[in-house]
């Protein structure tokens, strides 16, 4: 490298370090100046987090502070990175985007639970084995690990405050919507309206659930070959598109102009977008 090019190489890591550590400064200096704004920002943040942590979905005040921002944000990131026109389309997709962030928290948590429903099970059976009712087992079971111990601790403090346990019960697999939940459920207001040994029951739930889970594992490895391929074929045209522009800069810019080529592109853009949500549907494993 020649010394014209090292200075400007130097000139331009120099600057770009400058330039990162003033927004850092400028960054905690609106922190400083506007906590109000920083606490706000961190109580969204918080709700977002505990969605996927804990499965509470926003109240109505949150969601309409969530989705407000939501939009905000992307507009001003549209008007920064694009313009003002392409802003506000961003700004309008901003909300679509925040809520599906929570719906994937939410079912990232309901998979959770699903995951650990055998070993709910299995310590509810334990506790019922120790003497306790079912009201007690609950109590006793807390220590159960990840969202499934969340929720025993949810349904706990249910119980503490008063609620009947059918109700509490009931609130859980409603909250849930699992398939190991709502087994649990079933065959635990199953035992109290018939009599049986519960505590056996649900240790047949608990083999039953694991093997439940091995058999949807198995299935989702044999499968996740041609779901990567429907992947790939998917995203080639795209690679292809960019490709041709990085070549050629200005090449979509000129298939654009044309009105046969546009609609033809536009109608690929379509079928891709559809092949995309057929494959993925046809690619979910149900056990």
């Amino acid at each position: 490298m020649t010394g014209p090019g090292v200075v400007a190489f130097v000139a331009g890591a120099l600057g770009f370090a400058s330039t990162a550590a003033l927004g850092a400064e400028l960054l905690l200096s609106a922190a400083r100046r506007t906590p109000r704004l920083t606490a706000a920002a961190r109580t969204l943040v918080e709700v977002v987090l505990r969605a996927g942590r804990e499965g509470r979905d926003p109240r109505a005040l949150e969601r309409r502070r969530l989705l407000t921002a939501g939009a905000l944000a992307a507009f001003a990131g549209g008007w920064l990175l694009l313009g003002l026109v392409p802003a506000f389309a961003a700004g309008a997709a901003g909300p679509v985007v925040v809520s599906r962030v929570l719906r994937s928290g939410r079912e990232r948590y309901r998979r959770a639970v699903d995951q650990g429903a055998a070993g709910m099970a299995r310590a509810l059976a334990d506790a019922l084995s120790g003497g306790h009712s079912l009201r007690g087992a609950v109590a006793a079971a807390q220590g159960v690990d990840g969202a499934a111990g969340v929720e025993l601790r949810r349904v706990a403090r249910e119980l503490a405050l008063g609620a009947r346990t059918e109700d509490a019960l009931e609130e859980m697999r409603r909250r849930v919507s699992s398939h190991g939940v709502d087994t649990i459920v079933a065959a635990s207001l199953l035992q109290r309206g018939a009599g049986g040994d519960l505590a056996g029951l649900l240790r047949e739930c608990a083999r039953a659930l694991e093997d439940h889970a091995r058999l949807e594992h198995d299935a989702r490895a044999a499968t996740a070959q041609a779901r990567f391929t429907g992947v790939i074929v998917v995203l080639l045209p795209a690679g292809g598109a960019l490709l041709a522009e990085l070549a050629s800069p200005g090449y979509l810019a000129h298939v654009a102009g044309s009105f046969l080529t546009a609609w033809l592109g536009g109608l690929a853009l379509v079928m891709q977008v559809v092949a995309a949500v057929l494959i993925r549907r046809l690619g979910r494993v149900r056990v």
